[in-house]
């Protein structure tokens, strides 16, 4: 809801949100920049919009805003610069100094314009520079194959001609015979493509190639060794230097356009050797000047970006800050002699001097010859609520906001939440070895905090960041309760003290409870060892998780219909005082109050009555005897009376004249008593059969503790115990970290994230369905502090 601001503020009213007030700040436009500016610095202030009915075009700084979301995309495109170029931005601490806006904006102009030249140059000595590459690699490839290449080529144009000759000969004139002869006695001159092509797409080139020619070609290939740079695409590529004789201007320009079609690459070959060294020695040439001038331009570049990193961090918080102060003047009206900007604004009202001394403050500042106007507004306008928390308290405050935000000074179940989530969370995941593992991931996160939280994190990673005083708290707990159940990994130690138990004969040494007689003093702390698991499935342990579960959900829900109770008082509300809160109470302690007094006496005497057979002959057959269910004296006479607690409530007209007297003492509204009568009574039916159903969701405490403790005995006795069995190094090896991962994959993790949504749900329905509406709205200041996580 927001952090506690250094020592400026009075101590924090955990229980309820901080009392806000409607203020309205009449400011001269001469100071406005600066009274906006020194208020996002305070972060106190969450200004309503007066223009709502204007489009953003239509308010008075849209100019400014536009020239600021300008500065942010030349900002941006800085950013992705230095990333290609593994530039990161300066980590040091951004020092507050005041940077003139339109010298900025200058400045960032000119850096994109140099910057992009550069960039522009750059690609062109680079495309360059590859030609060249492929043009020397053409040269090199090419003068090893050309002899041999060109006689082929040759030799198969003459048998092809002469093919043609012959078959040819038999249709022609005799007078043309002479002729004939005479053209094959000419010599046969073919031409050629050389280049490059990417070698998966040589198949094809070679296909289309004898197609379209009709096989009127002579193509040779060879593939160059390591991958090289295409200048076009500039990455990486696999390619073939390719040969292609040919006859004739028209398979010339079917080759040229083939090749384009395949983006492969042409490349001029002199035929005369010593050409062609004369080529090869010129390519080195240029290649090597060019890369000099790629070399000093990269470093003139790098020096440039580093430049811009050094700075890059405050000019972006500069603009951030920019924008948000004019898009925060944009929801400020002008009066109507067009000299001041008027804001309404919610504020905590102990903010009240602070704002007043920043007022003062920005009109000395800003030479002003008039001063800012505070006063405060009466208005029926329900407030945002605003709970002030810190690093620690946060986490839990940000749970109960998942589900919904308090209404103004409603009770806060976040208070409660930090004590009873970790703990019920720990009930379900109880075993004191899991729990110093998870205590040990958390207090890497802990101690690293400082580090973690200026860095971008993960997903998950950042969403165990911000919880790692919640994991804390749960580890904690966990510990806690995995002592009372003596758990560790699923194994019990004798911590605190020896067994009280002990086998009366040698039969029953491997029983955990049959044959076991008392010895010693009852064992300090938690279950004793010798209860730790039997042969009927842990009857001991299995039943006090079960009715220790049913414990804690009548607690909780006891102590939600209390803080129901106090709503209502705070409230001035006596109608949910009679209709609502002591029907619950005494609904809800009739039955399942009374079941847990039955339970706490059960174990306090040691007494073996069947609590099942009490509470339904208790409704059953009230006039029975006890007989052995009996825990304690007239506990006949008290079920039996059981439902004259229903009627004990004042009479409906004792109600509404009480209902009348405190609401016209309250100076209240009228109401329809009839209508919220009604209202009230439908909360109570709801209460009533809900309380059945949220009573027995407690009992998911007794299933995931069981669950839990289960599936450690599995992978404790199935994998860690059967590995060592084997006397096999190998084998326990890999039994260790079958176990480790096992342990950690679905006991640390799966299973935290079981018993943490559990506990969310049993805190969302069963414990905040009694009190919290949750129909509010957030506290959401304008402050320099929260636009690091906006974008503006």
């Amino acid at each position: 809801m927001g952090d506690t601001r250094g020592g400026c503020c009075p101590p924090m009213d955990l229980f309820r949100s901080e009392t806000m007030q409607l203020v309205q700040l009449i400011i001269p436009m001469e100071s406005a920049r600066l009274t906006v500016y020194y208020l996002g610095k305070l972060g106190l202030l969450q200004f309503k919009d007066l223009n709502s009915d204007k489009s953003p075009f239509q308010r008075t700084y849209a100019g400014q805003i536009k020239k600021c979301g300008e500065m942010a995309r030349t900002l941006r495109f800085f950013k992705e610069q230095m990333l290609k170029a593994g530039v990161s931005p300066s980590a040091k601490s951004v020092e507050e100094t005041e940077i003139d806006v339109d010298e900025l904006e200058v400045k960032l102009a000119e850096l994109e314009a140099e910057l992009t030249e550069m960039n522009a140059n750059g690609e062109k000595l680079q495309r360059s520079y590859n030609e060249l590459v492929e043009y020397k690699i053409v040269l090199r490839k090419v003068g090893d194959f050309f002899p041999s290449a060109q006689h082929s080529a040759t030799a198969r144009q003459r048998e092809m001609e002469l093919n043609q000759m012959v078959e040819e000969s038999i249709e022609t004139p005799l007078l043309q015979e002479q002729a004939t002869s005479k053209d094959l006695s000419k010599q046969v001159k073919l031409g050629f493509v050389t280049g490059l092509v990417s070698r998966g797409k040589s198949m094809a080139f070679e296909r289309i190639l004898f197609r379209a020619t009709r096989g009127n070609v002579f193509l040779k290939q060879v593939p160059i060794e390591a991958p090289i740079t295409d200048p076009v695409s500039g990455e990486k590529m696999e390619k073939n230097v390719f040969m292609v004789f040919y006859s004739g201007e028209r398979a010339k320009n079917k080759i040229h356009k083939i090749c384009d079609a395949f983006g492969a690459n042409r490349y001029p070959f002199a035929e005369d050797r010593g050409k062609q060294a004369l080529m090869i020695s010129e390519v080195s040439g240029k290649i090597s000047e060019l890369k000099s001038t790629i070399d000093a331009g990269l470093l003139h570049r790098d020096h440039l970006l580093r430049t811009i990193s050094d700075q890059f961090e405050q000019w972006n918080l500069k603009v951030k800050k920019e924008k948000s102060i004019h898009h925060t003047l944009n929801m400020l009206s002008l009066d109507v002699t067009k000299k001041c900007l008027v804001a309404e604004a919610w504020s905590p009202v102990f903010a009240t001097k602070q704002i007043q001394d920043v007022l003062q403050r920005a009109s000395v500042d800003s030479n002003s010859q008039v001063g800012a106007i505070f006063q405060v507004l009466h208005t029926r306008e329900s407030p945002p609520t605003y709970f002030r928390t810190n690093k620690f308290t946060s986490a839990f405050q940000e749970i109960v906001d998942a589900y919904g935000v308090a209404k103004y000074q409603e009770a806060n179940p976040g208070v409660y939440t930090i004590v009873t989530f970790p703990f019920l969370f720990a009930v379900m995941f109880g075993d004191w070895g899991h729990g110093i593992c998870l205590l040990l991931a958390t207090l890497f996160f802990i101690i690293r905090e400082k580090k973690l939280s200026s860095q971008k994190l993960g997903d998950i990673t950042e969403m165990t960041f911000g919880g790692r005083y919640v994991i804390m708290m749960m580890s904690l707990f966990s510990i806690y309760t995995g002592f009372i159940y003596n758990e560790c990994f699923s194994v019990a130690f004798d911590l605190f003290a020896p067994s009280a138990y002990a086998c009366r004969d040698l039969s029953c040494r491997d029983a955990y409870s049959i044959g076991l007689i008392k010895v010693r003093d009852t064992y300090p702390f938690g279950v004793d060892p010798a209860w730790h698991g039997t042969r009927s499935e842990l009857p001991f342990l299995n039943s006090l998780k079960m009715k220790m579960s049913i414990l804690l959900g009548v607690a909780q829900m006891n102590l939600g219909i209390l803080i129901s109770y106090s709503n209502a008082t705070f409230f001035g509300n006596s109608l949910n005082i009679w209709f609502q809160f002591i029907p619950q109470m005494i609904f809800l302690n009739s039955l399942f109050g009374y079941l847990s007094l039955l339970i706490i006496v059960k174990w306090c005497t040691g007494s073996q009555a069947d609590l099942y057979h009490i509470m339904i002959y208790m409704f059953l057959s009230p006039t029975d005897e006890l007989g052995d269910n009996q825990l304690f004296p007239y506990q006949k006479t008290v079920q039996r009376h059981q439902g004259q607690s229903y009627t004990q409530v004042q009479s409906t007209d004792d109600a509404l004249s009480k209902a009348n007297h405190d609401s016209h003492g309250h100076g209240h509204e009228e109401f329809e008593f009839s209508e919220v009568f009604v209202h009230q009574l439908i909360h109570t039916i709801e209460f009533v059969l809900g309380a059945v159903s949220n009573t027995a969701s407690y009992l998911r405490l007794w299933a995931l503790s069981l669950a839990h403790s289960q599936l450690s005995i599995v992978f404790y006795e199935k994998v860690l115990l059967l590995a060592w069995g084997y006397n096999n190094m190998v084998i326990l090896v890999v039994g260790i970290i079958i176990f480790i991962f096992a342990t950690v994959g679905v006991l640390l993790i799966m299973e935290t994230l079981s018993a943490f949504l559990h506990a969310l749900r049993l805190h969302w329905v069963e414990f905040q369905n009694k009190f919290y509406e949750g129909d509010g709205y957030k506290f959401y200041p304008f402050s320099f502090i929260l636009i690091d996580d906006e974008d503006y």
